[in-house]
């Protein structure tokens, strides 16, 4: 077997994320590049293909020796009894969601799956005594080594984020000379190692609107911003702002830089979405595996209804796949 071998977390179960997944493996395509290896409860599988009145060919597994190519490989986990509620936020779901997340952690870290695709999980319901992480970033920066990094990804339009899941009266004080210089190396890091640009151009936004106005409506930009900008512009870095957010994409100057880097979250992933068209991939990158997911999250208004778009689910699994040749070619 020389295809990739993706793994497949179900991420909630009460969400859209199966649904893609089977979605996304009607179209046998993909199997022309990779392996795919699911890891969730056989219940739930089952139930979502009666459901979603799917025809797809499953390879039900304990064993991974038994991976089998041309079908969706389902690695079974434990049932916990659990039967979907769609568009219902609960622990048990929570429990289904952690455990697909950390059967796919140990089996890409013993080489049985070469790259991960996420599907998404409720923030919420994954909170427990035995994970107490805000999202997948941060639970995969403390298993894998380096440093993690969100970008968001669609075709040549790529936004990182300098905060990521904090709340908003806290990125202020997250918005330091040493944060910003961190955040733009793993930039530049994944731009090289991951995508294979060499001498970018980089965007930052302004944490304030218009940038601050010259310090009329905030002093981070002028006294914190700009002064880094020109210290990383020092290492031959070409890194330009910050920009006042509000017109940056809208004006399309996104399409003059090879990376944007937004101060927090919701100021890089609106317009991200806006212009992505649900064909976004969130790529975790700066650590020493290849994980991807959709743009989206659980999505529980339209979860059951069988009108969930798999387009993005499909865009992380094909990301993943450049990715990991890039990498790859590399070595």
């Amino acid at each position: 077997m020389d295809k990739i071998k993706t793994g497949l977390s179900i991420g909630d179960p009460n969400g859209v994320g199966l649904e893609i997944i089977l979605s996304v493996f009607e179209d046998k395509s993909l199997y022309e590049f990779i392996i795919p290896i699911l890891y969730a409860p056989r219940s739930i599988v089952d139930f979502q293909i009666e459901h979603f009145n799917k025809e797809i060919k499953l390879n039900y597994i304990n064993n991974t020796q038994d991976i089998k190519e041309e079908v969706l490989n389902v690695v079974e986990t434990s049932q916990y009894d659990y039967k979907v509620n769609f568009g219902f936020q609960c622990k048990k779901a929570g429990a289904v969601s952690v455990e697909s997340l950390t059967r796919c952690i140990k089996a890409i870290k013993v080489g049985v799956i070469d790259t991960l695709v996420t599907a998404p999980i409720n923030k919420k319901s994954i909170q427990s005594e035995n994970f107490k992480f805000p999202g997948h970033t941060d639970y995969l920066n403390e298993n894998f080594k380096g440093n993690s990094l969100m970008f968001m990804v669609a075709n040549d339009l790529r936004v990182a984020l300098v905060t990521d899941h904090i709340p908003i009266n806290k990125v202020s004080a997250m918005i330091s000379r040493e944060h910003l210089i961190s955040k733009t190396n793993q930039v530049l890091l994944s731009l090289k190692d991951d995508f294979g640009i060499l001498k970018p151009k980089i965007a930052f936004l302004g944490l304030n609107p218009h940038s601050g106005d010259g310090g009329v409506i905030g002093n981070e930009d002028d006294c914190i911003i700009k002064p880094t900008i020109s210290e990383i512009n020092k290492n031959q870095t070409k890194a330009y702002g910050p920009f006042a957010s509000d017109s940056f994409f809208a004006s399309e100057k996104h399409k003059e830089y090879d990376a944007i880097i937004a101060m927090y979250h919701d100021q890089g992933l609106i317009p991200f979405k806006m212009l992505s068209f649900g064909n976004g991939v969130n790529f975790t990158a700066g650590l020493n595996l290849i994980r991807t997911s959709p743009d989206h999250g659980t999505a529980f208004d339209i979860a059951g209804k069988g009108i969930a778009n798999p387009n993005s689910f499909k865009a992380a699994i094909l990301e993943s796949i450049r990715i990991f040749k890039y990498r790859h070619q590399l070595k």
